[in-house]
């Protein structure tokens, strides 16, 4: 069995420029992901896919491997991450090397852990899981969220308007931190979300969305807490 760590790192970045190696408490954010992949021993490899020198320059220095950079097809902004993970694993495949399981792992993710990835990772091989990754609950039901329309507002699901939050099924979305997978099923499904995904529930704490600045500052705020609470876990 052989294993891959992927972290996709592209140049372009709109909304906060330069974002995936921007500093976050002292460090390149990417370096994170890319700490937490070697520190689980998990991977045989662990490299970058970028079409950025500085940040494959940041990337070697952190310890991955930038073995070739991205075609201009993926490192535009229409590509999805099943297309850097097709052209990855393609030209590995040129080279001459070939993987069984792999792990996508996103460059603005300081919430990784190698535990988090080490959990994954078990899961994935032990029941012979498609795809595995992490989620959290939405903080709201949203089976009683409203609709609006010309001012005024609906349920978008009239027959939970009665019915109380605690009753509701939890629902999850994903973390957009990381996806272990099985390579064989990816490339047969083109697809990381399968029926036969399991995912890793995450807290509310341990998950943020980077698009603005104002959630890199919730971002810190949120990581910093969480290192805090490892330290005391660590002195009990």
């Amino acid at each position: 069995m052989s294993r891959i760590a992927i972290i996709t790192a592209r140049g372009g970045s709109k909304r906060i420029p330069r974002k995936n190696i921007k500093d976050f408490l002292g460090r390149p954010i990417m370096v994170y992901s890319i700490d937490a992949a070697l520190q689980s021993g998990c991977f045989d490899e662990v490299m970058v896919s970028t079409d950025d020198g500085e940040i494959a320059e940041i990337a070697r220095k952190a310890g991955a491997v930038v073995p070739f950079f991205r075609s201009e097809k993926t490192a535009g902004d229409f590509a999805t991450t099943a297309d850097v993970i097709e052209e990855v694993l393609s030209e590995y495949q040129k080279r001459g090397r070939e993987f069984t399981e792999a792990c996508i792992l996103y460059p603005t993710a300081p919430f990784v852990t190698a535990k988090k990835l080490k959990d994954a990772m078990d899961i994935l091989t032990k029941n012979g899981a498609d795809s595995v990754l992490p989620m959290v609950a939405f903080s709201f039901p949203p089976q009683r969220s409203f609709v609006s329309e010309n001012g005024k507002i609906r349920f978008a699901e009239p027959k939970y308007s009665r019915t109380r939050s605690q009753d509701l099924e939890p629902l999850y979305h994903d973390c957009g931190q990381f996806c272990c997978f099985d390579v064989k099923h990816f490339l047969e499904n083109k697809t990381l979300v399968t029926d036969n995904t399991y995912g890793i529930v995450l807290p509310e704490s341990e998950v943020q969305d980077i698009d603005n600045p104002e959630d890199w500052l919730l971002a810190e705020m949120k990581y910093k807490m969480m290192k805090e609470k490892e330290d005391e876990l660590q002195n009990r």
